[in-house]
């Protein structure tokens, strides 16, 4: 995307020297570069905990000699959405958080403490859930999870009419989980509006008993206790998470809905820092998707909507060769989205570019990779003497840091 190159956190300004041997397979083991970076940002990292604590200093060769304000800034990670809110707007720990997936009356009841406001902006983050396309069964040893050529399949997710069985009220979880925080939506890429599809209209009505009708018509027999069965195989999954109030409120509802339908539900929830890590001997991350189905918000980062959806390519497969950090975790794999994407990155035309990323957006969506779930408003907090914010859903939360400063 030449329109995003050095403008954005999707392609910091890095010392070529530092990351010289950093290239190819080496970039896993580069610690020290990738742990303590060098670049022309308005701080620079002087310790980094990983999955805990990062501490910054100001850049003392910043290219503006007034800024930035603050001579150290510490950015936690981990915990969970409600303590990070709390740290703000009840606390006073903290004068920054994100990503604040808190039911909406718990955060205006945070509010109004006086000490901290709320502040929000729509991007692309999706909350959905992600159906798994291999066998993850442990008795595979070395090959749970494995795509190996599209030969290790799911044992009943890779039928269309069990995924697209799974009922979903969109309605209703945006009121429980979001509110005014969020909007209905029927696709992978919600926006920017040039590039929203209206191809898949209609999928916030939840039709129970249409998903019976499917799951009858795929041979699924509900069985004495309401579970259906098919060839002595139960049609029951794993429904895997990472901890968060409102994660487990969806959790619940989507299981009693899938239970109308006659599927066993087993839920399982992890802590932030676990799911969303990268620790390749850790059964629990999103990486290595070790269950039927998970749940989690992705968006684009930035402007950059091809890397975005790139996470369905079959060459973006998450495997034990690339330490489960392919980002395509589901390991769907479909020539015509590879080669629709191969398009794409020779096309410049903003509207060629448009109807092409719908395009890409509907084979996703159309054969039930993922449900859409939330169409989420990111939603931060500050603290009432952090001044200089302007919160963009369109770059990193820390876009103008270098502009932060304390007011009275």
């Amino acid at each position: 995307m030449p329109y995003s190159a050095f403008v954005g956190a999707e392609a910091p300004v890095i010392q070529a020297a530092q990351f010289a041997d950093c290239l190819g397979e080496n970039m896993q083991t580069c610690t020290e570069a990738n742990f303590y970076p060098r670049g022309t940002g308005p701080y620079v990292v002087s310790d980094m905990r990983p999955n805990d604590v990062v501490t910054f200093v100001a850049n003392e060769h910043y290219r503006e000699p007034d800024k930035p304000a603050f001579a150290t800034v510490v950015i936690k990670g981990g915990g969970d959405a409600a303590a990070a809110a709390r740290a703000v707007l009840e606390t006073g720990e903290a004068d920054w958080a994100w990503n604040l997936q808190v039911a909406p009356e718990v955060l205006a009841q945070m509010e109004a403490a006086g000490i901290g406001q709320l502040t929000t902006s729509f991007g692309t983050s999706m909350e959905r859930v992600m159906f798994q396309w291999t066998n993850v069964d442990p008795s595979l040893g070395d090959d749970r999870g494995e795509l190996m050529g599209g030969n290790n399949p799911h044992p009943f997710l890779t039928d269309r009419r069990v995924r697209q069985a799974m009922a979903i009220d969109q309605e209703v979880l945006v009121e429980v989980g979001y509110g005014a925080t969020g909007r209905v939506t029927c696709n992978l890429v919600p926006a920017p509006a040039m590039y929203a599809s209206t191809a898949n209209d209609g999928c916030e009505v939840q039709d129970i008993e249409g998903a019976n009708a499917l799951l009858d018509e795929a041979g699924w027999v509900r069985g004495p206790d309401g579970v259906r069965t098919k060839d002595g195989m139960r049609l029951s999954v794993l429904f895997q998470t990472s901890t968060n109030a409102v994660r487990q409120d969806f959790q619940a509802l989507i299981q009693e809905w899938w239970r109308e339908i006659g599927v066993e539900v087993e839920l399982k929830n992890s802590d932030a820092g676990v799911f969303f890590g990268n620790d390749p001997s850790s059964p629990d991350t999103y990486g290595k998707f070790w269950a039927d189905v998970q749940m989690y918000t992705s968006s684009a980062s930035g402007t950059d909507i091809p890397a975005y959806i790139a996470a369905y390519l079959c060459s973006q497969a998450a495997q034990r060769a690339n330490n489960w950090l392919g980002s395509n975790n589901t390991r769907y794999c479909n020539p015509e989205f590879d080669a629709l994407h191969a398009q794409l990155s020779v096309t410049a035309d903003l509207n060629e570019r448009a109807e092409i990323i719908k395009r890409l957006n509907d084979i996703v969506v159309q054969d039930y990779v993922v449900v859409p779930l939330v169409y989420r408003g990111d939603v931060s907090a500050r603290a009432n003497s952090l001044l200089g914010t302007a919160k963009n859903s369109w770059d990193s939360e820390l876009w103008n840091i270098a502009d932060w400063h304390r007011g009275d």
